[in-house]
């Protein structure tokens, strides 16, 4: 009997992880990994921290050595791009016609930045951070003395305007919400991380969007809402991404808000899988689909989908978990919070100190966030998946251990 293949399609931190996790389970089949960027998988966080500072170099950004796919005969068909995927023949399409059979196969084509479409968005000097290339680009662009606008105070805008700044230019963030990360954080966390940057010298113009860029050739003035006009050297966008589902939807399989996959990160098509930002997974912890587009899922989704190739029971259920570094400021986040009745606070943010934030709704903590403080981040998740009521003041007073919360909800 030949040996099976699975082909992975994404070249990403999920595929790799999951081609890795293939080969530790002891798959000894053919493992075709496809990516459209001529880069080996590497990981993105450094992309708007120490890799665009120049602080690390790029063999670091990558997720295995060089010489890892050609030990673990894993093959890497790089600038590669697959045209169309056959579910009924259980094949790909790559471009140029070739034709490539799978037993099983593994979507982890990511995200893309969404783009503004505003008169004058093809101005040059107008940059999306999303791959190495777009990092190197911007990086030769971020002179000291510079001044550049960032659309959008979201994690990406937050940590390229911290990244900026720190290499010396005049930032200007501009976003249509009142502060950073609202919608996730609440007013009270917004506001800690809209001090953070005044506190470094960014200027941070909120509740306005944009409704133009000029200049003649190269972005000069970002045209705002209120009529304003900023001026600018260079102009970085980042208003979130959008799942790279095409192929999956052109090929037929389910696709809402990325592809469809259930707790196994099975898509509607038995034999093919969905991981990392692209995969809208059922949630057995939440009983829902959550759709992660952050490092540590990518991390643990890939394997996870990898032990469900091989056929082995998989029950994707990681509490989602997350992480920023902003100047000095450094942060965990745990749980899913889409709405809640209070945030409890343990320490006091304006202290300049360390404090630990918890989300709760109907008594329950739903999510936690620890700035500066580390070691925690376990007791946080335990809480949320305790599912047991947490007094508030208890979870605010440093003088009540965490582990004894912890310990106190597990009797319940």
């Amino acid at each position: 009997m030949s040996k099976r293949t699975f082909v992975i399609i994404g070249a990403s931190l999920a595929g790799a992880k999951a081609a890795e996790e293939l080969r530790e389970r002891g798959f000894d089949g053919r493992i075709v990994m496809i990516g459209a960027e001529r880069e080996r998988p590497y990981e993105r966080p450094p992309l708007t921290k120490d890799y665009l500072r120049g602080e690390s170099d790029r063999e670091k950004a990558y997720v295995h050595p060089g010489a890892f796919y050609h030990e673990q005969e894993i093959e890497l068909e790089l600038g590669v791009t697959v045209s169309s995927i056959d579910p009924r023949g259980s094949r790909v399409v790559l471009d140029g016609g070739h034709e490539l059979a799978y037993d099983a196969l593994l979507l982890s084509t990511g995200a893309e930045p969404r783009h503004l479409s505003v008169p004058g968005a093809e101005l040059e000097g107008i940059h999306y951070l999303r791959t190495l290339d777009d990092c190197d680009v911007l990086r030769r662009a971020l002179e000291p003395g510079a001044r550049v606008a960032v659309v959008g105070a979201g994690w990406i805008g937050s940590e390229l305007a911290a990244s900026a700044r720190q290499l010396g230019l005049e930032v200007i963030v501009i976003d249509p919400l009142a502060l950073p990360n609202e919608r996730i954080f609440g007013p009270g966390i917004g506001r800690f991380y809209r001090d953070v940057h005044l506190q470094h010298g960014v200027e941070m113009l909120f509740g306005r969007g944009v409704e133009a860029f000029e200049g003649d050739r190269a972005v000069a003035r970002v045209r705002t809402s209120d009529g304003a006009g900023i001026d600018c050297d260079l102009a970085v966008i980042g208003v979130g991404v959008v799942p790279r589902s095409g192929l999956a939807r052109d090929a037929g399989l389910a696709v809402e808000n990325g592809i469809v996959v259930d707790e196994r990160l099975v898509t509607s098509v038995p034999n093919i899988f969905a991981a990392g930002d692209v995969a809208n997974a059922w949630h057995p912890f939440y009983e829902r689909r959550i759709r992660v587009e952050h490092w540590a899922n990518a991390l643990n989704q890939g394997p996870a989908a990898a032990r469900s190739m091989l056929g082995q029971e998989v029950s994707y259920a990681r509490v989602p978990y997350f992480f920023s570094d902003q100047y000095d400021v450094g942060m965990e986040y745990s749980g899913y919070a889409e709405r809640w009745d209070e945030v409890a606070m343990r320490g006091d943010p304006d202290a300049g100190a360390g404090f630990i934030a918890f989300w709760l709704r109907d008594g329950l903590v739903v999510a936690g966030m620890n700035v500066n403080l580390w070691d925690v981040n376990q007791h946080v998740q335990e809480l949320i998946r305790s599912r047991q009521p947490v007094d508030p003041q208890a979870l605010a007073d440093p003088g009540t251990p965490l582990d004894a919360l912890v310990a106190l909800s597990a009797e319940r």
